[in-house]
């Protein structure tokens, strides 16, 4: 699939566009879910794509290919790596969750939230309404407080999120899952400035994606090398993202502005902390996209410099 090139003022659904990434991202995780042994579990995953009745992705839950074994393997460590981070921060007493272009992530219902949590999902109305149709059906019930804020981050989502019940004068934890490599360097920078603005000190942030940068060039030697991944080009996310030389790193951004920067990982890096050990091909992918996660808390106005 191509997706049309991104512009200003473009939208999309669950069926297009940025919306059918996500959708993607769901099969693949449904798919490692299905394992015998997955490193996280969403359950949910499979129903959203049967419900899309998607015919590539309808097709690839049926027959899956080498490609979708090596990425939903990936996208399970990137599962695991949220969830970890949710659970860590309620830990230390956060009670809000914000989870930013929210697509079909189900922490919602997936997670062990303490009681008193309010988990905050912000995205386009037409992916939370496909979302919300496919969750009711299934009878699936919020673990926590829940609370749907649909609106484009290009507007005013600050304005959206405060009318949800957000409450910016105590803690927070934001995800941030797969989202910076569809921004333009402007558009990351006013969305972390707005995210700074709303983070009473204390409050926690990760940013991660499996690709925080994509050349097609040294793809295409990955795939010559690796030819079990000739599916990954099904899906032109190419076209959907931007330049990462445009942006700012995350990292770096969050460290001069009032933020602690507690960890940066690859997907690699993330496996073999926990003793496993990533085969050459998943090695070989994360060498091309560059995966990036960062893991950051929210000094006090004393620690500034």
């Amino acid at each position: 699939m191509t997706p049309t090139a991104r512009s200003d003022d473009d939208d999309w659904d669950i069926h297009t566009s940025v919306g059918y990434t996500a959708l993607v991202v769901a099969a693949w995780r449904a798919l490692h879910t299905a394992t015998a042994r997955p490193v996280a579990r969403d359950d949910y995953a499979q129903r959203f794509v049967a419900a899309a009745a998607d015919p590539y992705l309808s097709a690839l839950l049926t027959e899956p290919d080498d490609t979708a074994a090596v990425f939903g393997h990936l996208y399970g460590v990137q599962t695991r790596f949220f969830d970890e981070f949710f659970t860590a921060a309620a830990e230390t007493g956060i009670r809000q969750a914000v989870i930013v272009a929210a697509g079909l992530d189900t922490r919602a219902q997936r997670l062990n939230w303490p009681a008193g949590t309010v988990v905050y999902e912000l995205d386009r109305p037409e992916v939370l309404a496909f979302k919300r149709d496919v969750l009711a059906d299934l009878g699936a019930r919020p673990a926590a407080g829940h609370a749907v804020v649909g609106c484009d981050l290009r507007q005013d989502w600050p304005a959206a999120l405060a009318a949800a019940g957000f409450d910016a004068g105590v803690p927070a934890a934001w995800s941030l899952e797969g989202l910076l490599p569809y921004l333009t360097g402007p558009a990351q920078d006013a969305l972390l400035t707005g995210i700074g603005a709303l983070s009473a000190p204390g409050s926690r942030i990760a940013t991660g994606a499996l690709g925080s940068h994509l050349d097609p060039e040294a793809l295409d030697a990955v795939i010559e090398q690796h030819p079990q991944l000739q599916g990954f080009r099904e899906v032109d996310f190419g076209a959907l993202t931007y330049d990462p030389a445009q942006r700012s790193d995350p990292a770096e951004w969050l460290a001069a502005h009032g933020w602690t920067v507690t960890a940066v990982s690859t997907t690699v890096d993330l496996q073999t902390a926990r003793g496993e050990t990533p085969p050459e091909v998943e090695r070989a992918v994360d060498r091309v996209l560059r995966s990036q996660y960062v893991t950051a808390f929210r000094r006090g106005a004393a620690d500034l410099p």
